[in-house]
């Protein structure tokens, strides 16, 4: 089974998931992502990141994301631990400005 580790950015984190399948989206400059993935086993330790994580995407089967939110998609071997990151001076991940296009003020000439 293929998996693929997708990380991007949404509201001032970085959010890394696990998925079956990534397309390119209907819409022009969105990926979709099916069959989103979460490591299931037991474990004695909680991390809270990963709770909220599920929670976050609990009953999702396909999720659409921007383009430019993308940080990178990788196929790996096996599912990770999907996690939610802050976005700090320690790392070298700097956000796309937002807008993508802004149009000329005098556009309407």
């Amino acid at each position: 089974m293929r998996v693929f580790r997708i990380s991007f950015l949404n509201q001032g984190k970085i959010y890394e998931i696990y998925a079956k399948r990534v397309q390119q989206g209907e819409l022009y400059g969105f990926v979709e992502v099916h069959g989103l993935l979460f490591d299931d086993t037991d474990k004695l330790l909680v991390d809270p990141s990963t709770e909220r994580l599920k929670t976050e995407f609990e009953g999702v089967n396909r999720t659409i994301i921007p383009i430019h939110a993308v940080i990178r998609i990788d196929e790996v071997e096996k599912e990770g631990q999907g996690k939610i990151r802050e976005v700090g001076d320690k790392t070298n991940i700097t956000p796309f400005p937002s807008p993508l296009y802004s149009p000329r003020p005098d556009s309407d000439k």
